[in-house]
C-alpha cells in the first residue's frame, strides 16, 4: 500500500453521477513520508483506468481543499449536431436542434455578480444560503460544440445544469434572451427549464490562493478544437 494504512481525503467539490471531474483537488494528511512523485506513481498504479493523478505536493497545515479554495470554474459542452455522437458518449450533452451561442451568451451576462440563485437550485439543495457570486460566463461555440464556461466563488447543487438547461431555451428560439433574467429576479425553480444531463459537465478549474503554489492541471478532455484554457 502507497500509505501504509488507511487515508482519508478531502475534496475541492462534489459531482454528480455522469460528471467529469477534470480539475479535481483533493487534500489528505500523509501518514507516511513519500516523495511527490511516488505518491503520483504509487497511487494511479492502484487507481481505475477512469481516475488519474496528476500531481502532488506538500502543502501547509491550514491548507483545505475545499475550504481553500477562492472560486471554482466548470465547462458544459453540448455537441448541436443531427444525430448523437456516437464517440463522445456519456463526455457530452446534445442538443440536435440549432442553437443560437450568441443569444445564450447575451442572456447569460444577467448571472454575473453576487445574486440568489434559487430558480437554478435543486430541490434537494443542502446549502444555507442561495446566494453565490458568479464571476464570469461565458457561451461560445467550437465547430458543432457549444460550449458553456462559467466561474463562480461556489455553486449550488445542479446550479450549473439548471443554468444550461434555461440557456438551451434560449439558445433553440423557445425563450427570449430577457426570460433568464426574469427567472433570476422571480427565484423560482418551478418556472426554470429541465436541468441539463450531467454527461456534459466538467469541473475544469479550482482557484487557489498563490501563496500555496499549487501547480495548474495542463490539458482537458481530448475534444479536437477545444480550447480547454482560454
Amino acid at each position: 500500500m502507497v500509505a501504509n494504512g488507511p487515508v482519508r481525503v478531502h475534496c475541492a467539490g462534489r459531482t454528480d453521477t455522469g460528471v467529469h471531474a477534470f480539475a479535481q483537488v483533493i487534500h489528505f494528511d500523509a501518514p507516511v513520508e513519500r516523495s511527490p512523485k511516488a505518491w503520483v506513481l504509487g497511487v494511479n498504479a492502484n487507481l481505475p483506468p477512469s481516475v488519474r493523478v496528476h500531481w502532488a505536493v506538500q502543502v501547509p497545515g491550514d491548507f483545505h481543499a475545499r475550504f481553500s479554495a477562492l472560486a471554482r470554474r466548470y465547462r458544459y459542452l453540448i455537441a448541436n449536431t443531427p444525430v448523437r455522437p456516437a464517440l463522445l458518449f456519456g463526455k457530452v450533452s446534445w442538443q440536435r436542434r440549432a442553437l443560437d451561442h450568441q443569444r445564450m451568451h447575451e442572456a447569460a451576462q444577467s448571472l454575473l455578480g453576487e445574486r440568489d440563485f434559487s430558480a437554478f437550485r435543486a430541490a434537494s439543495c443542502q446549502s444555507s444560503t442561495p446566494m453565490r457570486n458568479v464571476h464570469s460566463l461565458v457561451v461560445d461555440r467550437v465547430g458543432d460544440l457549444v460550449v458553456v464556461d462559467i466561474a463562480a466563488n461556489a455553486f449550488l447543487h445542479h446550479m450549473v445544469r439548471n443554468i444550461v438547461g434555461s440557456l438551451m431555451a434560449v439558445g433553440t428560439g423557445r425563450q427570449p434572451p430577457g426570460w433568464i433574467g426574469q427567472l433570476l429576479r422571480g427565484r423560482d425553480r418551478t418556472l426554470a427549464a429541465d436541468t441539463a444531463p450531467a454527461d456534459g459537465l466538467y469541473l475544469a478549474e479550482v482557484e487557489y490562493p498563490a501563496q500555496y503554489r499549487l501547480p495548474r492541471t495542463a490539458g482537458g478532455p481530448m475534444l479536437p478544437g477545444l480550447p480547454w484554457h482560454n
